[in-house]
Order: C-alpha cells, then structure tokens, then sequence
C-alpha cells in the first residue's frame, strides 16, 4: 500500500476512535439523565464513579487520536 493510503487509514481510524468515544460517554450521560428522572434523584454514588472513571479512560484513549479539546470542555461541563 502507498504511504499516503496508509496515512488516510491511520487518520480515519484516528477519528473513529475519537468519535466512538464521544458517543460512548454521550451515552453515559444520558443514562445519568435518565436514571435522575425515574428515580427522581441522582444515580447512586458508586455508579457516578464507575462513569467519571469509564468517561476518564474514553477521554485518555481519545486524546491519543486527536488533540481537539471539545471533547474534554464538553465532559467538565456535564452534571
């Protein structure tokens, strides 16, 4: 393969893995949203930490792609 193809691969999968870690903490949040609504109260403390601590990791494997700080802004503002 020329190098250039190989560039575009490793760029994509780059921003793949970015994207999928959007999506995964997005969900996070959602089911934080969620579970606060039904239970009307916050999610028990031991999932808040399992989630800050899978956004954390989602957040580390993201910077390794891409250095954009949206992501990072955006999860410190999540309640």
């Amino acid at each position: 393969m020329e190098s250039d193809t190989l560039a575009r691969i490793e760029q994509m999968l780059g921003d793949l893995v970015w994207l999928n870690a959007v999506i995964a903490t997005e969900l996070i949040q959602i089911t934080e949203n969620s579970s606060s609504i039904l239970r009307k109260e916050a999610p028990p403390e031991t999932c808040l930490e399992d989630h800050n601590a899978i956004r954390a990791e989602a957040l580390r494997i993201a910077g390794q792609y891409s250095q954009n700080g949206a992501l990072h802004r955006h999860l410190n503002r999540h309640q």
